[in-house]
């Protein structure tokens, strides 16, 4: 499946977890590192998993070599703990994100319903067409907008703060960097996105990566995206929209990654997932249940196995890239 004479970026179905109910499916992790011919240690991010981080135990075994944790969830604690002006500059740039996404979120909303009310009016079929695609722009220009400021925010917390030239963060870094270097590769679990998306930044983790091959599931997929898209068709509360939480890592760029489609997507709402894949285009959607992948090298698809959302509203189940 793999050439692994090249870094590749290998995104991966739900895999098994920590937590309560999580999948109990087998892993494809460990085939991953046996196809890339993987013989060093491996390195471990699982700072999604939160307090839980370090319940590793069932994915350490999984993978068929010696794996060491990076525990960037509790490094971002004691790194807070020691630099108290940084921590509450970060805890600033947080709620600043956080004011900024719920704006957003109502814009998306009142943007969703009035997409809606226009398109029961009975009017020309050609003329309820082109007001379909300008309701389809309109959120496109909201989502684009929103991952703008996002970088915005970063970029200025970034030169106002430095973190890198902290001594608290450069000593993290160097820990890093001391435990990446020797490992074969990094490898990414889901979680909580926000949390490990955050954290990873902080540390620069894939920048300590460098050149490694990179296998990464879940929630960890969706961070090496260009966007960080959250869905659900039936969420426990509040509408369906989806929403564009962040810009992403972009280490696997052109890609949407959508885990857990069979839990969180209407697949036979043609309507709904044509909507969905246009306004997101020219991104490919990738619905991503357990036992898919795809191969990323030098920022292009190279193989996948996987379920493509087109923009016609059908789903392309075996979509190989």
């Amino acid at each position: 499946m793999l050439a692994p004479a090249t870094r590749s970026v290998i995104l991966l179905g739900p895999q098994p977890g920590p937590q309560p109910g999580s999948p109990s499916h087998q892993a494809d992790v460990g085939r991953v590192l046996r196809e890339l011919g993987a013989r060093r240690p491996v390195a471990l991010c699982t700072a999604g998993w939160q307090e839980r981080e370090g319940e590793d135990e069932a994915l350490a075994a999984q993978l068929g070599l010696p794996s060491v944790n990076l525990r960037l969830h509790r490094r971002s604690e004691e790194l807070f703990a020691e630099d108290a002006e940084l921590k509450e500059a970060y805890k600033a740039r947080q709620l600043l994100l956080r004011h900024q996404q719920d704006f957003y979120r109502v814009r998306l909303d009142h943007a969703d319903e009035a997409a809606h009310a226009i398109a029961v009016r009975h009017v020309e079929p050609e003329l309820l067409e082109q007001e379909r695609r300008v309701s389809v722009e309109f959120l496109r220009q909201l989502d684009r907008d929103h991952v703008e400021r996002c970088r915005a925010i970063h970029a200025a917390f970034e030169q106002r703060w430095r973190p890198g030239d902290r001594p608290a963060v450069a000593r993290h870094r160097r820990e890093l960097r001391a435990l990446i270097e020797p490992a074969s590769a990094l490898v990414i679990a889901g979680g909580h996105v926000a949390s490990l998306f955050n954290r990873m930044e902080l540390f620069d983790a894939l920048g300590l990566a460098a050149e490694k091959h990179v296998i990464a599931w879940s929630a960890g997929a969706m961070v090496l995206t260009d966007r960080i898209v959250l869905f659900h068709d039936f969420p426990p509360y509040g509408k369906d929209i989806a929403q564009v939480l962040d810009a992403g890592f972009g280490v696997a760029p052109g890609l949407v990654v959508l885990p857990d489609p069979s839990r969180r997507i209407r697949m036979d709402d043609r309507a709904g997932i044509a909507r969905f894949a246009q306004r997101l285009a020219p991104a490919t959607c990738v619905a991503m249940d357990p036992g898919t992948h795809v191969v990323s090298e030098a920022g292009l698809v190279v193989r996948a196995s996987a379920t493509r959302l087109r923009t016609t509203g059908e789903p392309e189940i075996g979509w190989s890239g």
